[in-house]
């Protein structure tokens, strides 16, 4: 590219050249009419013989990635205490929720509207700030809570038909609880290089581990049974975390950033980001503290109701998107979605 220490050249400085006379023959003017009959020729054989999919590879191209900004629609309490790792809508305003960090660790249930058991109408009281454990501000809205042996580090979170699915970070260890009783459970091993993020679509398990790849699981062997490199414009996304599947993509939280990339699942390539560094603005509003990073999605695939939060995040945000229609210069998503790998 040239520097601006390049002078301008005068008007002066400019040659002007005499125009050419231009004369065609009958003979020339065949040649053109029979090279451009071919050219029209062409794109027509090519538009109907190629297969779909690479027509769409063509109309879809990484630069047609869409890229949204949200509006909070509402504001819900979070326990500010919960290092959250994973999130799910459990129905009737409930979510399931994951947390890590050693000897916190936990599975939870969440309501949504109230801070009270709505079984008896009493609050709970799980743990005292001297027990260094569940330090729950009030209003309470934990239902009900199974916390995990010392030993482990809480992760993603799913839940496929009765069963939540819940791995571990650092170890190939995961537990299926019953949703509806979280004592019982059993433990399973895993193929991911560690355990990050957990979705489904009632079919099989997506998995991330901190890397750049997105897992296929068998839900009944727990065996690895397809993963694919998450990429957007020929990066890879690397660090991917929580992950949601909601109509037909998986989301995931990307790790120290506050973007979601919307990914498929067929190929891996992101097909969409959001951007949600609104939502850090809101939170010492909200009496925040030692705030972490953005993770956690729930989709309400019913209503069609999104909510996010973070770790030790003092609010649950349910969001709205809206497709911006501006145009980023080259460059300015990569710096705000994409990081340096966590695994080297």
């Amino acid at each position: 590219m040239a520097g601006r220490s390049l002078k301008k050249k005068r008007k002066s400085d400019l040659k002007l050249y005499p125009p050419m006379a231009l004369k065609y023959s009958p003979l020339s003017y065949t040649k053109i009419y029979i090279l451009i009959s071919l050219l029209v020729a062409s794109s027509v054989i090519i538009f109907f013989v190629l297969p779909s999919k690479t027509l769409n590879k063509l109309r879809f191209s990484p630069d047609s990635t869409q890229v949204y900004s949200v509006e909070v629609v509402n504001e819900f309490h979070h326990d500010p205490y919960a290092f959250t790792q994973g999130l799910l809508y459990g129905g009737n305003d409930t979510l399931f929720e994951s947390t890590g960090l050693y000897e916190r660790s936990s599975v939870r249930k969440v309501a949504l509207q109230t801070g009270k058991d709505r079984s008896t109408g009493k609050t709970i009281d799980i743990g005292h700030e001297s027990q260094g454990l569940f330090h729950l501000s009030s209003p309470l809205s934990v239902e009900a809570l199974q916390k995990m042996d010392n030993s482990y580090f809480g992760e993603g979170l799913t839940l496929l038909g009765e069963r939540l699915f819940q791995v571990t970070w650092l170890k190939k260890t995961g537990f299926i609880y019953d949703r509806n009783d979280f004592s019982k459970f059993e433990t399973f091993t895993h193929n991911m290089r560690d355990g990050w993020g957990l979705a489904t679509n009632g079919e099989v398990l997506f998995g991330s581990d901190g890397t750049s790849t997105l897992y296929q699981i068998d839900p009944q062997s727990m065996k690895v049974i397809g993963e694919h490199i998450v990429k957007y414009k020929g990066h890879e996304v690397h660090n991917l975390n929580e992950l949601e599947f909601i109509d037909g993509e998986v989301w995931a939280n990307v790790w120290q950033t506050e973007c979601i990339a919307r990914i498929s699942p067929e190929d891996s390539t992101v097909r969409g980001w959001i951007l949600l560094n609104n939502l850090r603005e809101r939170l010492p509003k909200a009496g925040a503290r030692e705030i972490d990073v953005l993770n956690g999605i729930a989709w309400d695939s019913e209503k069609k109701r999104i909510f996010v939060t973070g770790k030790l995040w003092p609010k649950l945000f349910e969001i709205k998107l809206h497709r911006m229609n501006r145009q980023f210069e080259d460059g300015v998503i990569e710096q705000l979605c994409l990081r340096m790998p966590f695994f080297k």
